[in-house]
């Protein structure tokens, strides 16, 4: 679960290669991302085995929080592959919706 301050702007799963990320981690504590790591297995398990979208929710470089709807097909400890073929570092994720 996430908490954020104001509503992300949706952006589309092409332009993720577009943003810059931050260079430290967007969650500060290591059980925070530990449950990401989790949530981001899930979000692949989900991906390759029932086609299933999630939102993902992930801040840039500038302190702005993005929204995108889509796919994910794999992940390893720093990034999740999208369906797209995009990379987002898994530091820059703020957290998960699974419907």
């Amino acid at each position: 679960m996430h908490t954020l301050e104001q509503s992300p702007e949706i952006v589309a799963k092409e332009i993720i290669g577009t943003f810059r990320f931050p260079i430290d981690d967007v969650l500060p504590l290591p059980a925070q991302r530990q449950w990401r790591r989790y949530e981001a297995e899930r979000a692949t398990t989900l991906g390759n085995g029932y086609h299933s979208k999630v939102d993902i929710y992930f801040k840039t470089a500038d302190g702005s929080t993005k929204r995108v709807y889509t796919t994910v097909w794999a992940c390893d400890a720093e990034h999740l592959t999208l369906k797209s073929g995009g990379a987002l570092p898994l530091r820059a994720v703020v957290g998960f919706d699974f419907y």
